[in-house]
């Protein structure tokens, strides 16, 4: 008797089902999970089946030029969840591990911006700070980091924002 079952690449290959629609992450990210398995926000954990299919983001050609050669530059995601800015050129080899063409690359880091507020802790302004990924907090404009003792500097305030909810803004002064 043979055994052989042969799998739909549409189908999870743990309980059979069919596959869901393609979901992006917040991250950029893509996915497809078993109809039978949904993911849980509160608990942050599959529910029911937990076969996940992720899959991997095709670079989107963007309307800017690579500094050092002038071919157009593409904004990849890698398989981390981390964005790049990197030159068309730029060509990864599986067989030879090596790159070739231009090596431009740019990492898309989060962006600042200054708050009209003052940090509760040490009276300095309070900053939005967006990481790549698009999750907010508002931190103390003194804070940093220092990458030798690996280490916080500064005023350690921070409040993340929860996605969605509207940034609250402090009375103006004078009506508080």
């Amino acid at each position: 008797m043979n055994d052989t079952t042969q799998v739909n690449p549409d189908s999870c290959p743990k309980c059979g089902s069919p596959l869901s629609d393609v979901v992006t992450t917040p991250s950029g990210k893509k996915l497809q999970r078993c109809s039978k398995g949904a993911w849980n926000p509160e608990t942050k954990k599959n529910e029911g089946c937990t076969f996940v299919k992720w899959l991997a983001v095709d670079p989107v050609t963007l309307d800017e030029k690579c500094p050092k050669c002038g071919s157009p530059l593409v904004l990849v995601v890698t398989r981390f969840g981390k964005k790049m800015k990197k030159c068309s050129t730029n060509v990864w080899d599986p067989a030879t591990r090596q790159a070739s063409g231009c090596d431009y690359v740019e990492w898309i880091n989060g962006t600042t911006e200054p708050l009209d507020e003052e940090c509760p802790e040490c009276g300095s302004k309070l900053v939005l700070y967006t990481t790549a990924a698009g999750k907010k907090m508002k931190k103390c404009s003194t804070s940093g980091w220092d990458r030798e003792k690996r280490v916080a500097t500064g005023c350690t305030y921070v409040q993340w924002l929860k996605p969605g909810a509207p940034m609250e803004q402090p009375p103006p002064p004078g009506e508080g």
